[in-house]
C-alpha cells in the first residue's frame, strides 16, 4: 500500500479517531525489537504485593501486570511547598494500595475512606503505582528550572506522527498497573480523591496485555508478538546501563535511581492492515507472525543473524526488527526497556475501529535510546498502518527509600 492509500483511509474515518478511546494519547516504535521484559514478557498469575521501597521506584523493571491506566496530570500546586504535600500525598496512597490492608472506619457522619470497589479490605493485586514528572513541572513555578533532568522536554513530533498536542505531555504521569482492572481503576480513583485541588487529569488511556498464545511473548492487536528483543531485566549491569540514569553526564545529581519514560499511544489501523496479505505482513515486520521467528530462524528468541542475510533477501533491510534493533555493536546501547500494553477504544466517530499500541519505554538517555531508534525508523513500510497521536516525554523519579521517604523529596531538596 502507498502512503496515499494510507491517507484516505485516515481521510475517511482514522483521523478523527483517538478521540474515542483515550482519555489520552501516543505514537511510537511498535514492535518486537524495540524492546518489554524479556520473556518476562509472560503474564504472570495474580501477585500479591510488590514492594514499594527501594532505590528505583516500582513498575519498570517489575513483570508486566494484565492491565495498566496512563494519566497525566496538570498540578495546580499554588507553591513549592503545596507541590511537596501533593507528592507525598501520592506517596502515601501507592504506598498503602500497592501494600493492602483495612481502610479506617471514619465514623457515622463521615463519608467512607475508600470506595470499596475491591470490598472492604484493598488487597494489593500485585498493584504498582510509577510516578514520572513531565517537562512543564520545572518551568517558573515551583523554583525547579535549575534542576530539570538534562533531556527532557515536550514530546517530539516525527515525520510520521499526527500528535494531538491536548493529549500529549503533561506535569505529571502515573502509570497504574495491576494483575486485574478493578485494582487499576481502584487505585486512579482513590488517587485522584486524595490529589483532588493539587492536580486535574490532563489525559488518560487504559490498556491490556494479552496472555501469551500460545505461548511466549504476547501479542498486539496486529496479530504479532511484542517485546521479544527486550534487554534482561535480571541483569543489572545491563539495567545500570540502558535503564537507569546515573546523575552525571550534565544530569542532576538527584536523578540518580530514575530513568527516562517515554510514553506513546500509537493508534493501529488494523481494518487496512488486515486487507494486507500474510506475506506481505511478516516482510514489514521481519518476524512470522505465528510463532514470532525472525523470517531467518525457526524460534521466537533465536538471533536474526542479519549478518549472513547482509543485502535483506529474507529479512528486508526496512523490516521494523531490523531498523529498531540492527543488533551491531554500534546500537547495543541504544536498546532500551519496553512495557507496552494494547489498547480498545471501540469505534471512532466515522463507525472505525479504533485500536492500538501503548508503547512504553525506560531509557538511560531519551536522545542515545528512543529518539535514535525512531529517528532510523522513520519512513518505515509499517507507517502506512499506524497513526501516532498522543503521549509524552518524562521522568520516572527515584524511589521512595522508607516508609520516611517520598517520591520527589530529593527533586525538592
Amino acid at each position: 500500500m502507498t502512503a496515499l492509500g494510507r491517507r484516505g483511509f485516515l481521510t475517511a474515518g482514522a483521523g478523527v479517531a483517538a478521540g474515542a478511546a483515550v482519555t489520552g494519547g501516543v505514537g511510537a516504535v511498535l514492535a518486537p525489537d524495540a524492546a518489554s521484559a524479556h520473556p518476562a514478557a509472560a503474564v504472570p498469575a495474580a501477585r500479591a504485593a510488590v514492594p514499594f521501597h527501594g532505590e528505583h521506584q516500582q513498575g519498570i523493571l517489575t513483570p508486566v501486570q494484565r492491565s495498566a491506566a496512563f494519566v497525566a496530570l496538570d498540578v495546580t500546586a499554588a507553591s513549592r511547598a503545596e507541590l511537596a504535600d501533593l507528592l507525598k500525598t501520592i506517596t502515601e496512597r501507592a504506598r498503602f494500595l500497592t501494600t493492602g490492608g483495612t481502610p479506617p472506619d471514619p465514623g457515622l457522619t463521615a463519608p467512607p475512606r475508600d470506595s470499596g470497589v475491591l470490598g472492604p479490605t484493598v488487597v494489593p493485586d500485585g498493584l504498582t503505582v510509577t510516578l514520572s514528572a513531565g517537562a512543564s513541572l520545572f518551568d517558573g513555578r515551583y523554583g525547579l528550572a535549575s534542576v530539570k533532568p538534562a533531556r527532557l522536554r515536550t514530546m517530539d513530533a516525527f515525520p510520521d506522527d499526527s500528535l494531538r498536542r491536548e493529549v500529549c505531555d503533561g506535569d505529571l504521569l502515573l502509570q497504574v498497573c495491576a494483575d486485574d482492572r478493578d485494582a487499576v481503576t481502584h487505585a486512579v480513583r482513590e488517587i485522584a480523591r486524595a490529589t483532588r485541588g493539587g492536580m486535574g487529569v490532563r489525559w488518560r488511556q487504559d490498556g491490556f496485555v494479552s496472555p501469551p498464545r500460545p505461548s511466549g511473548t504476547p501479542r498486539n492487536l496486529m496479530g504479532f508478538k511484542d517485546g521479544t528483543g527486550n534487554p534482561d531485566v535480571h541483569d543489572a549491569a545491563l539495567m545500570k546501563q540502558l535503564v537507569w540514569a546515573q546523575g552525571t553526564g550534565g544530569e542532576p545529581s538527584w536523578t540518580t535511581g530514575g530513568s527516562y519514560h517515554v510514553v506513546r499511544v500509537i493508534r493501529m489501523l488494523v481494518e487496512f492492515w488486515d486487507r494486507v496479505n500474510l506475506h506481505e505482513q511478516e516482510n514489514m515486520i521481519g518476524r512470522r507472525r505465528d510463532t514470532g521467528a525472525p523470517l531467518t530462524a525457526s524460534a521466537e528468541f533465536d538471533d536474526p543473524h542479519y549478518e549472513n542475510d547482509p543485502t535483506g533477501d529474507v529479512i528486508q533491510l526496512d523490516a521494523h526488527i531490523r531498523l529498531a534493533n540492527p543488533r551491531t555493536k554500534a546500537s547495543a546501547g541504544q536498546r532500551m526497556l519496553r512495557r507496552a500494553y494494547n489498547y480498545d477504544g471501540g469505534v471512532d466517530a466515522n463507525g472505525t475501529l479504533d485500536m492500538g499500541l501503548v508503547f512504553v519505554a525506560f531509557n538511560q538517555d531519551l536522545d542515545r535510546q528512543f529518539v535514535a531508534v525512531q529517528k532510523r525508523l522513520a519512513g518505515e513500510p509499517l507507517t502506512d498502518y499506524i497513526q501516532p497521536f498522543g503521549g509524552g516525554y518524562y521522568f520516572a523519579l527515584p524511589g521512595a527509600r522508607d516508609s520516611s521517604d517520598w517520591l520527589g523529596r530529593s527533586m525538592l531538596a
